[in-house]
């Protein structure tokens, strides 16, 4: 899935390499997926679209916003957009293909479940996911410190998980069940680990890990086990993910477990992240 660190790289890759082009035709939902999202009907995308010109993109929490003159196509989730130039193979199945007048092509396809959304400026008013992480504070950003991290946990009941405070219901857009395992193993604790039992070492721990772990991912655009607009995958090497899930602990050498939780797996080593169902914090 599309996170921080990767919606940063595309929306670059967009500026860099799609800036300037026209769109000649549009197509949506050529192949119908039931967890493909749109904004209206996907059917007058193309009226939307036709003959706007890209002048560059924003990046949205895990969202990647594409700029057209007048309008605006924002992609999040599991949407995974692909560039193609001319007389390079389409897929045979995606929810969106975009072509240009030079003939290449922008494709979007949904594995599962993806949101291709085009708003029209002064008609369409941003909603959702997307206003929510076009108005919350950035994970990276100078304006997440402390004080409003420390705050964001305390408003939370204590007896959420790590993984609950830091990877639902959006209070830090962007950061995902995928981009979460590497940030909890870098603070060396549990995904499990209630709030109320963390020290206050361990929170500071959290707090640095989001913000140097996010940081890395994004200079190195974004992580290995996702892909850009040219198919390829991101420069950041996961310590612990689906490509790893055989490999030993990078710290200890002890076997990773994965397991399923609140809608996902997560990744930890038993030994560095260690989790016990009755500890108090001290």
């Amino acid at each position: 899935m599309i996170e921080l660190p990767e919606s940063r790289h595309l929306a670059e890759q967009i500026k860099e390499n799609l800036t300037g082009k026209t769109v000649m035709n549009v197509s949506a939902n050529k192949s119908p997926h039931k967890f493909a999202w749109f904004h209206g009907d996907p059917a007058l995308y193309h009226g939307k679209l036709t003959g706007k010109i890209i002048a560059g993109a924003n990046a949205y929490g895990g969202m990647a916003e594409i700029v057209f003159d007048g309008a605006r196509l924002v992609s999040g989730d599991g949407a995974n957009l692909r560039f193609f130039a001319q007389g390079e193979k389409l897929p045979d199945k995606h929810q969106m293909h975009i072509e240009f007048e030079d003939f290449s092509s922008l494709v979007c396809s949904v594995q599962m479940y993806g949101g291709m959304w085009v708003f029209i400026d002064g008609v369409d008013k941003d909603e959702g996911y997307y206003l929510s992480s076009k108005t919350k504070i950035s994970p990276i950003s100078e304006e997440n410190s402390e004080d409003y991290f420390f705050g964001l946990m305390n408003d939370v009941k204590q007896n959420y998980s790590v993984k609950a405070f830091l990877a639902t219901e959006q209070r830090y857009p962007g950061l995902g069940n995928g981009v979460l395992q590497d940030i909890l193993f870098n603070a060396r604790v549990h995904p499990r680990r209630k709030l109320e039992t963390l020290t206050q070492n361990e929170k500071e721990a959290v707090y640095h890990s989001v913000k140097q772990t996010l940081s890395e991912m994004t200079v190195k655009g974004g992580r290995d086990t996702e892909k850009d607009i040219f198919g390829c995958p991101g420069g950041y090497k996961t310590k612990l993910s689906a490509k790893t899930k055989n490999d030993p602990c990078p710290v200890c050498g002890d076997d990773i477990v994965r397991e399923a939780y609140l809608g996902g797996n997560v990744y930890f080593c038993p030994t560095c992240q260690k989790y016990e169902k009755s500890a108090v914090r001290k």
